[in-house]
């Protein structure tokens, strides 16, 4: 949100109230659980600050005061996190702000790990100061000046300055004129593009206030993060609203926004808030990452490094973990895509040409159309299409595949449940108490509210009954237009902070009932709008992408910058979703295998589009060659099927995503990195030409053998057989010899060992890949130098060194 017009001038209808000095400083006692939210934080400093300089007793009056906490989180505090709360009015609000849950994995508790000895709090007579770990924050309370400073101690102890809110940092902010909601998020919202049911722009005389902390930038320093956001992957001197909004990665809106972005310093900033956050990043002040929120009150909570996979340690303890998927979904997926003719003649004539191929499939997805039009969702397979679902899905299953629906949380006026739904009030409401609806996707439509336990058993129930039909995964659709302005939750929340919270409910809703008929170890949904916390119900992917060289580019940065920001998963439509205007018009086929190949070099794989079909002999009817691409891939996907666990096991312990940017394994090198060891270079242009950086080490290409000596740039040429796949240096990559299938007994099928460099005394453990991935059940591999001192049971296993 940008409230100045330069550094002299402020916008029309804008007052700033910044923290001028401290007025007074005391202890604040350690809460067990805060305002009954379960939420707990230590010992502390709370500060009054004042908004003038106080020179006599009347300067105390006629003027707010910004009241300051700073604590870590927990009862006893948590190692290297510090939590600040900025407050005008401390009342609490009649419509509740929805909170993100906190260590969620561990009771609501720190790990223990994590809890420091001790938090240390020290009031001086010209500073105070907190601490919790390596990470400290410093209190200026002099008169005539304010500063809070954030260090970290290195392990002599030397304390190095992160960050620093300055004078003039810390403001309540009030807009009598709307003059900052020019540009606001929540006034050009995709979600509300009917007349009727438009937001009230302007009301006369009403003010709105907002909270404001801006943070000081370094010389050189970047940042990260921000959710899944297709843009520019450092996100210097750019503005980001967190405001979940449907607009395709061609936009600057996100699916996934979420307030937490990560620094080239070694620290981040999670913004502990639901509501609509606005970051500017050296975009309002080039000095200044600056962070407002509406409303009277800030909370913000400061991590420290200084390696950023540690940063993700602490920040997905604190949100949660991304659990590991089973394995099947690792494998290949197919769609019928979105606006196509499809019946089960069509799906089996996909199935019958992959297998004539050879093409190994794991999944495959009924989009929209299963269920018949103007009805989205009964929840019903269309019997014109699909007269023998159960019979279908069995035949499916036989096949060896697993079976996706499509679904999101809206219910047509046609649909067979909406006059349940309405007459027992399981949808949001208007304020006069009736059921809000739209025309904006289906006739008529309403959504479910999900604050309503009774509504989401009911949702819920509809879903066990498809699992019991043979359904194994859903891919939970849209999530981000939800309305906030003249409607009411049953739990009396804040409409407007529950815009981003909805799709944690949703989503959360669908993994319960999966984790009831399937198990933990069985549990995957396919997602596409996402917040904060919202890793603990993988997995997710790209959203609406278009079938060009730019697309492509815009998915992966999309993925890049969600793994940044906590989600150890990512899927993008591969090939695109849709042709420029949603033409019926296939992919480039250059774009397609450019696509295949890097796309099975993710986490997750899925072939998907709007108007035409994904199956590669629909895209190169003429040449084998997409085929071939595809079959070529998937195969080597399932070979690194053992790595690719060993990196979902690590995300499910650490927050460390599978695809990696090359910030979180290199923090001083500016490609993107499969997992801990195999760098990935992806193609991006027609003429099979490429130039990527190479980190420091010596570098050896997994599929060429070639070596590539680092630091430095490389250009190349590779034909559609080939990419730059590289492996770093000391690296051993245990790939498997089954191709067929994700899921497989490496000591039946044997494995290859890519060794770059002598295995000297090494010992590998190497995760079983069968359907129960996130038993954390492994072999153990001796080696001393070319020799296998201890095989773990496997059958054969050949080690290549290169």
């Amino acid at each position: 949100m940008r409230f100045t017009n330069g550094t002299w001038d402020v916008k029309d209808g804008i007052k700033i109230s910044p923290a001028a000095e401290v007025y007074k400083v005391t202890v604040l006692p350690s809460v067990h659980n805060d305002q009954n939210r379960n939420e707990s934080h230590s010992e502390g400093l709370r500060a009054v600050c004042t908004t003038r300089h106080i020179r006599h007793r009347g300067d105390t009056l006629n003027k707010p005061t910004i009241t300051l906490e700073l604590s870590s989180p927990g009862a006893k505090g948590t190692e290297d996190i510090l939590e600040l709360r900025a407050s005008h009015f401390l009342a609490r609000k009649a419509n509740q702000e929805p909170r993100f849950e906190r260590f969620p994995d561990f009771g609501g508790k720190p790990p223990i790990e994590f809890t420091p000895h001790t938090v240390t709090v020290q009031i001086g007579a010209k500073e105070a100061s907190v601490s919790a770990g390596k990470l400290s924050a410093t209190l200026d309370t002099q008169p005539d000046s304010f500063a809070l400073q954030f260090h970290s101690s290195d392990a002599n102890k030397h304390p190095k300055k992160l960050t620093e809110i300055g004078f003039d940092s810390l403001q309540w902010i009030t807009d009598s004129l709307h003059s900052s909601r020019t540009n606001d998020s929540l006034y050009t919202t995709t979600t509300n593009i009917e007349p009727y049911n438009r937001p009230n722009l302007l009301v006369s005389g009403q003010r709105q206030s907002y909270m404001c902390i801006s943070f000081s930038i370094a010389p050189g320093e970047t940042f990260y993060g921000l959710g899944e956001r297709f843009g520019p992957f450092v996100k210097n001197g750019q503005r980001v609203d967190i405001w979940n909004e449907d607009g395709g990665t061609d936009s600057p809106y996100g699916y996934k926004d979420v307030p937490f972005i990560l620094s080239s310093k070694g620290y981040a900033i999670f913004v502990d808030s639901t509501d609509v956050v606005s970051f500017e990043v050296q975009s309002e002040r080039m000095d200044k990452l600056q962070i407002s929120a509406p409303g009277e009150s800030l909370r913000v909570l400061i991590l420290n490094g200084p390696h950023p996979k540690r940063i993700l340690e602490l920040y997905t303890a604190l949100t949660g973990r991304p659990p590991i998927p089973p394995v099947w979904s690792f494998g290949l997926w197919l769609t019928t895509s979105f606006l196509t003719n499809y019946n089960e003649e069509t799906v089996t004539s996909f199935l019958d040409g992959l297998s004539q191929r050879q093409i190994p499939l794991s999944v495959f997805h009924f989009d929209c159309f299963w269920m018949k039009g103007y009805q989205w969702c009964d929840f019903e397979f269309d019997q014109d299409f699909f007269p023998d679902a159960a019979g279908f899905i069995r035949r499916l299953h036989e096949r060896g595949l697993k079976v996706c629906v499509w679904i999101n949380s809206y219910i047509a006026q046609e649909s067979s449940i909406f006059e349940e739904g309405d007459r027992k009030g399981y949808f949001i409401k208007k304020l006069d108490g009736t059921t809000w609806q739209t025309d904006r996707w289906q006739s008529g439509m309403a959504i479910v509210d999900f604050t309503n336990p009774e509504a989401k058993r009911w949702y819920q129930s509809f879903l066990a009954k498809l699992m019991d039909l043979g359904v194994d995964s859903f891919k939970t659709d849209f999530g981000e237009r939800i309305p906030w302005d003249g409607v009411q939750l049953f739990d009396k929340s804040d409409p407007q902070s529950h815009h981003n919270y909805y799709t944690l409910l949703y989503n959360q809703a669908v993994y319960e009932v999966m984790i009831e008929k399937r198990g933990k170890q069985g549990a995957c949904l396919f997602a596409r709008s996402a917040t904060a916390g919202s890793q603990r119900f993988p997995v997710h992917w790209g959203g609406d992408c278009s079938t060009l060289w730019t697309g492509m580019s815009e998915a992966l940065r999309g993925g890049l910058s969600l793994g940044i920001s906590g989600f150890g998963y990512h899927a993008t439509d591969i090939g695109g979703f849709k042709a420029p205007g949603d033409r019926a018009v296939a992919p480039d086929p250059s774009v397609y295998k450019r696509w295949v190949q890097w796309g099975l070099l993710a986490s997750h794989s899925r072939l998907h589009g709007s108007t035409t079909y994904r199956v590669p002999w629909e895209i190169e009817p003429d040449s084998p060659e997409s085929s071939d691409v595809l079959k070529d891939s998937v195969e080597l996907k399932h070979r690194l099927m053992p790595y690719i666990i060993s990196a979902a096991r690590e995300a499910n312990r650490t927050g460390v995503p599978i695809l990696r940017a090359m910030f979180l394994e290199f923090p001083e090198d500016p490609t993107y990195m499969f997992g801990p060891d195999l760098l990935v270079a992806p193609i991006f242009s027609p003429d099979n030409e490429v130039t990527y950086y190479v980190p420091r080490g010596r570098w050896v290409g997994l599929l060429d053998r070639k070596e590539r000596q680092g630091p430095g740039w490389f250009t190349e040429e590779h034909d559609f057989s080939s990419l730059p796949l590289l492996v770093r240096e000391g690296a051993a990559i245990v790939m498997g010899l089954e191709k067929s299938r994700p899921t497989y007994d490496i000591r039946e099928s044997g494995a290859e060992i890519i060794a770059n460099g002598v295995l000297d005394k090494r010992v590998l453990e190497i995760p079983l890949v069968g359907q129960k991935a996130a038993e954390d059940t492994s072999l153990t591999l001796i080696f001393d130098g070319h020799t296998i001192l201890q095989n773990g049971g496997i059958s054969d296993v050949k080690v290549i060194t290169v």
